[in-house]
């Protein structure tokens, strides 16, 4: 079947699984390499638990925020922890939306109650909050503060752009979701398109989950390294490998790259030629 005859449903999947999959992804779990508590079993069963919410999400029914919510808790039945907070993030209006300009629509009219069912979706994960985010998840009173001041979803995403990327993606029209689309044509088929849109996208700012673990001097440093791999200054493998051995894991880019993927999956990107 081409991607062009998938559903949306289908192709958010296939992203999240060839993203997984694909190898090596610096610093990421792949097919060649685990996390002590996290597994590629655990991203493999969270694209095929996550098929109800996504189903949801392509219907274009229902509130962004509450399908985030149910694709966190149709996901978060492992022992593997968050696998796709971040994705979900870009993926569901993605497919709500049938793309970036229908995704763009559907979050301008998100209201408090998405911000209010975000919330109660990110207390579920093991996501870290940046020591700057004036309104934290685990407040007790941050959803009382989220009805006082009205937020939006949207307004949430713009009070949070400035340190994560996943949320600048909501404010900034899917710039490096897009970025990342025409990379994988320009390249053409397969899962080294894939691999080389990663590092591409990790070459082009500093990935904000690297920063909120180790700070933005590695995250820069990353950066640099994977500029040096793209110039052929730098192996791959190595850079793979110093890279785990660190625990730097850019995390925001693969969130970013199965944004990308799902995209250009609509588009007539094939991944198996």
């Amino acid at each position: 079947m081409t991607s062009r005859l998938m559903s949306a449903a289908e192709r958010a999947q296939l992203a999240m699984m060839l993203e997984v999959c694909a190898f090596p992804k610096p610093g990421n779990v792949d097919r060649c390499h685990d996390y002590p508590d996290t597994r590629l079993e655990h991203f493999l069963a969270s694209t095929i638990f996550a098929r109800p919410a996504l189903e949801e999400a392509a219907s274009g029914k229902g509130r962004i925020g509450e399908i985030i919510g149910h694709a966190v808790r149709q996901t978060n039945v492992h022992t593997g922890g968050n696998t796709h907070f971040g994705a979900f993030i870009l993926l569901i209006p993605l497919v709500y939306g049938g793309g970036i300009e229908g995704a763009i629509k559907a979050i301008a009219t998100t209201d408090v109650s998405d911000a209010v069912a975000f919330y109660k979706a990110f207390r579920l994960t093991c996501v870290r909050m940046n020591a700057e985010d004036e309104l934290d998840v685990n407040d007790p009173k941050a959803l009382d503060e989220l009805r006082e001041r009205n937020m939006t979803l949207l307004d949430v995403m713009h009070h949070s752009a400035a340190n994560d990327m996943v949320a600048r993606e909501w404010v900034n029209g899917f710039i490096l979701t897009r970025r990342g689309a025409d990379i994988l044509h320009q390249i053409g088929p397969g899962r080294e398109a894939i691999v080389e849109m990663f590092l591409t996208l990790l070459a082009t700012e500093p990935d904000t989950f690297i920063i909120k673990k180790h700070g933005r001097a590695v995250a820069e440093q990353t950066l640099i390294k994977a500029r040096e791999v793209l110039d052929g200054r730098r192996v791959l493998e190595t850079f793979d490998a110093e890279c785990i051995e660190a625990g730097i894991n850019p995390g925001s880019i693969a969130d970013i790259t199965i944004a990308a993927i799902f995209m250009a999956l609509g588009e007539g990107w094939e991944w198996d030629s």
